[in-house]
């Protein structure tokens, strides 16, 4: 398995099923960001959801005519029956908007046009995306018929809550097309790391000064969270530890929010009990204001310097909880690259260091993509420039699944 976002998912074949519901104006958003994975895409619709979104905007987005007759008069392949050939071709059966009516269909097995008889052909994990009038939703034939389905394996997404097309509050709304699309993510990969506790340190942390004012630094933790993510689609159970950030870790994933050096290091070392790797991408401050100010500095206030003292080093720290545990740490260095990435590495005791260059376009914080390289203690293991942080975010996790 080559575990780059690219290489893994691309041939991979969603079936997309769209159902009668007003969501399904999202549908032409999923089918685009599948397809930006290199996923091949087939869309079936139901006659309801032509009310909702055209088949011509699907066709465009997917690159393939829609499917939308149960008996075509003009079928593809003459020599294939077509529900069942697209049930084979499914890696992942999807359906959103799915309909109380098609909820209701599928936990009862009735088949009375294409989606429904795909659903019950097909080999491939289902993954049903509810969406409807609160009041629907919470009926108990509705509720009874996705338990239902839960014990029959297929997969749930649950709906967001908040203001739905009719006018009423509440659960109903179909989660947005970035959410739909990783949860499929989720459903193609190979569960490689399946039982395998990961640790991740993401983000800066922020060393106050006062109410009012903070040290921090660049880093905005999309490196992590592309660790995150990457750890949990392919089966890892993940925790994560993060500073401050604007941006949401894989849903998955146990996040625990902490602001200063101190507390990271709090949580890391109770963290580390239950687990078999960690990772720190954090950028922890090297420094902290050596009194906190209970009250705001006043502008007029005279304030010559603020005096500073040194945080603790995580990674030295718990180098004696190490044992058996696989440690990965990351370097931002602007010169020395290599020399300094390597001397980490063997002072703080790590199995692989990711080291990335910082201050020039396109690498390290902030951006969607790193340069630099990873190191063992043997030798450099790999080079990278300009890599996408998902892409080399597997590409790490691959070389710590062949060591762990």
């Amino acid at each position: 398995m080559g575990s780059t976002s690219g290489e893994d998912l691309a041939g991979k074949t969603v079936v997309y099923g769209i159902t009668g519901g007003i969501a399904a104006y999202k549908a032409p958003l999923v089918v685009r960001g599948l397809k930006a994975l290199g996923i091949d895409v087939y869309a079936v619709m139901t006659e309801a959801s032509s009310h909702f979104v055209t088949p011509l905007s699907l066709q465009t987005v997917s690159g393939r005519a829609v499917c939308t007759e149960l008996f075509p008069l003009i079928s593809p392949d003459a020599h294939q029956v077509e529900h069942i050939a697209l049930a084979d071709r499914a890696d992942l059966l999807m359906i959103a908007p799915a309909t109380a009516n098609f909820i209701a269909k599928l936990a009862n097995g009735i088949a009375d046009d294409l989606l429904s008889c795909i659903a019950l052909a097909t080999r491939a994990p289902v993954l049903v995306c509810p969406s409807m009038n609160v009041n629907m939703y919470n009926h108990p034939a509705t509720r009874k018929n996705i338990e239902l389905l839960k014990e029959r394996g297929v997969h749930i997404l649950e709906p967001a809550a908040g203001e739905l097309a009719c006018g009423w509050e509440g659960v109903g709304r179909l989660p947005e097309p970035e959410r739909i699309v990783t949860e499929a993510k989720k459903h193609l990969y190979q569960k490689d790391l399946s039982g395998i506790s990961l640790v991740v340190t993401c983000g800066p942390t922020s060393e106050d000064i006062d109410p009012v004012r903070f040290i921090t630094n660049r880093s905005t933790g999309r490196m992590g969270a592309a660790l995150v993510e990457a750890a949990c689609v392919r089966g890892a159970s993940t925790k994560v530890i993060s500073g401050p950030v604007a941006l949401e870790y894989a849903p998955w994933a146990q996040v625990l929010m902490v602001r200063s050096a101190e507390q990271m290091l709090a949580a890391v070392t109770e963290s580390l009990k239950d687990a078999d790797v960690l990772i720190m991408a954090a950028a922890v401050a090297d420094y902290t204001p050596a009194q906190y100010r209970e009250s705001k500095i006043k502008k007029g206030d005279k304030l010559a310097a603020i005096e500073l003292k040194s945080t603790h080093d995580i990674l030295s720290t718990i180098k004696p909880l190490k044992k058996d545990k696989f440690f990965v740490g990351f370097a931002a260095e602007t010169e020395n690259l290599s020399e300094s990435a390597r001397n980490k590495l063997i002072t703080k005791g790590l199995d692989m260091i990711v080291a990335n260059r910082v201050g020039e376009p396109g690498s390290g914080f902030g951006s969607d993509t790193n340069s630099g390289v990873i190191i063992v203690p043997d030798g450099t293991l790999d080079t990278f420039e300009r890599l996408g942080k998902e892409t080399l975010a597997h590409k790490i996790l691959d070389f710590i699944r062949e060591r762990v």
